[in-house]
């Protein structure tokens, strides 16, 4: 009988929490993705919020940004109505935290909404995105939240943000 494989459930949570993470922003980042990583992108990014959910650790901030790549990934695949929940999700976590994680609630929010025929309350969402982002202290921070929401105005220039 083989030896069972020994090891630490705790550390298991912390390696699978950011491992999963960062391998569904790899596929986030590909171009021309099959349908099969579509779905894998889905797997990670759920397996990754279950492994947070799991650690000590788990912070409002950490959930914030696991959320906010769910609605991410859902914006990418085009499903307006689960990214725009995922998106509420991120920002009933992000209230009291840095104006750079609630502007990128706010963002997520903007792009759900940017797949509705409707474009208001995505032009409402990315004002409030980009008047946080001037909130925002950390530089690296700031210009990466700029990009992502320069990004959004730029899908549908003269009709307000669409999802990329």
């Amino acid at each position: 009988m083989a030896k069972a494989l020994e090891f630490e459930v705790s550390a298991a949570h912390k390696y699978f929490s950011s491992h999963c993470f960062n391998k569904a922003w790899d596929l986030i980042e590909k171009t021309g993705r099959t349908p099969e990583e579509e779905r894998l992108m889905v797997a990670l990014n759920q397996a990754s919020i279950y492994h947070w959910l799991q650690r000590e650790d788990c912070n409002n901030q950490r959930l914030s940004v696991g959320y906010w790549q769910a609605s991410r990934i859902q914006a990418l695949l085009g499903n307006a109505t689960e990214a725009l929940r995922l998106g509420e999700v991120c920002l009933s976590y992000s209230g009291e935290l840095k104006p750079f994680y609630l502007g990128y609630a706010h963002e997520a929010i903007a792009r759900a909404h940017g797949l509705a025929p409707s474009s208001r309350e995505s032009a409402r969402h990315l004002s409030l995105a980009q008047e946080l982002a001037a909130k925002v202290s950390d530089e690296g921070e700031r210009e990466l939240l700029v990009a992502d929401l320069e990004q959004l105005m730029q899908k549908t220039p003269n009709t307000g943000p669409a999802v990329g």
